[in-house]
């Protein structure tokens, strides 16, 4: 039998209007509190007022896009300056990983670039973060159920996570309300990048029998719902794409992903958003990953299995499935690569640099430079 280890949030709270508990959970855990937010979101006035009634001092730390080293740095010294005896983050998936930064960060020494891959030498090691509570408002990064948080370094053009098993949320409160009404162009891009997860968690060479399960019983239904609110907003599709992303997390956080995450965090160092860059990859990395593996004589099952469940989802014949998938996308305006910021000239580059990300290593065959580069090309 397969042996496997189990890494998740130490709590979860899941379901549609669970947020009316947040405040109550939050002050339960610690007083003095920093709230990381966007701004988008009307519920987190709401928030903020409840913990200040609950007895809380309170600080805000503003979230504006997916963190860099520099954001990071300055939430910290204000998570210092407050003395923060927990971290609490509200938003999307960037929002989300600069609270787990903070919560890592504010309590351990040096600075932040000290924590990340960057070169040879290894990262330094975190001391105990404080207590971390998650409530994510998008269906997508599954960011609450993860151990790594994503961060922008500008120099190198690139996204590097900082990783380790004690940044897991201590507390992740879901409540698919939050991502109700949503913009067409989030809900597509926040809902690819969770379906993406769920495929190459699947598919990589680290799946266990834990995150088959879960992967299994989430691709066709978070398909089936993104499909459905590209149509009309609906409250079932909502809770199965918040579904889908929280269980997408735990997936990656116990699995691994691909060479589509691989290539993704290198062209979102150059500025374009995560979900859309996996979304407009995903169709191309599951033909080429499939090619490859037919070339080397080695089993296809399980990508055929995707297929169907994609075709399932999409509502679209069996066989079907990851071609109806990049029609798909396109129907509903999913931007191009070279929107998104990939030029014809840097196809090797991005190919080259992908080759090495973390991400790459999971996928479920070694692939050359030139089929990393046929992916870029054929998507």
């Amino acid at each position: 039998m397969t042996g496997f280890a189990l890494t998740a949030p130490k709590r979860t709270i899941f379901g549609r209007d669970c947020r009316a508990t947040a405040a109550a959970e939050i002050a339960g855990i610690g007083p003095r509190v920093l709230l990381v937010r966007g701004r988008s979101v009307a519920w987190v006035d709401e928030l903020a007022a409840d913990l200040i009634r609950s007895g809380c001092c309170l600080q805000v730390v503003y979230s504006a896009g997916e963190p860099d080293l520099e954001g990071v740095r300055n939430a910290v010294a204000v998570a210092r300056d407050h003395r923060a005896e927990c971290i609490v983050s509200v938003g999307g998936g960037a929002t989300l990983d600069l609270g787990k930064a903070v919560a890592g960060l504010c309590v351990s020494e040096g600075d932040v670039a000290e924590y990340l891959e960057l070169g040879t030498a290894s990262p330094r090691q975190l001391n105990d973060p404080l207590p971390f509570i998650a409530i994510p408002t998008t269906a997508g990064t599954g960011a609450e159920a993860t151990r790594n948080a994503v961060i922008g370094v500008p120099e190198r053009r690139a996204k590097i996570s900082m990783r380790d098993p004690r940044l897991v949320p201590d507390l992740a409160i879901v409540d698919p309300a939050l991502t109700d009404r949503s913009p067409k162009s989030l809900t597509l891009a926040s809902a690819l990048d969770a379906i993406t997860q769920l495929i190459e968690s699947y598919l990589c060479n680290r799946a266990n029998p834990v995150t088959d399960a879960l992967c299994e019983a989430n691709i066709r239904p978070a398909m089936a719902a993104l499909h459905r609110l590209m149509t009309c907003e609906d409250a079932k599709a909502r809770d199965a794409l918040a579904r889908a992303s929280f269980l997408s997390g735990i997936a990656l956080a116990n699995s691994g992903l691909g060479i589509i995450h691989g290539l993704a965090s290198v062209i979102g160092g150059r500025g374009a958003a995560h979900g859309a860059i996996c979304g407009r990859l995903l169709a191309s990395g599951l033909t080429i990953n499939s090619e490859a593996l037919k070339r080397r004589s080695e089993s296809v099952a399980r990508f055929d299995e995707v297929d169907g469940w994609l075709a399932n989802g999409l509502g679209v014949p069996m066989g079907s499935g990851v071609l109806s998938l990049h029609r798909f996308v396109d129907s509903n305006g999913l931007p191009s690569l070279y929107d998104l910021g990939v030029l014809e000239t840097e196809i090797e580059t991005i190919g080259k640099l992908s080759a090495n990300a973390s991400s790459t290593k999971a996928n479920p065959v070694v692939l050359d430079q030139s089929e990393i580069c046929e992916i870029l090309q054929r998507a």
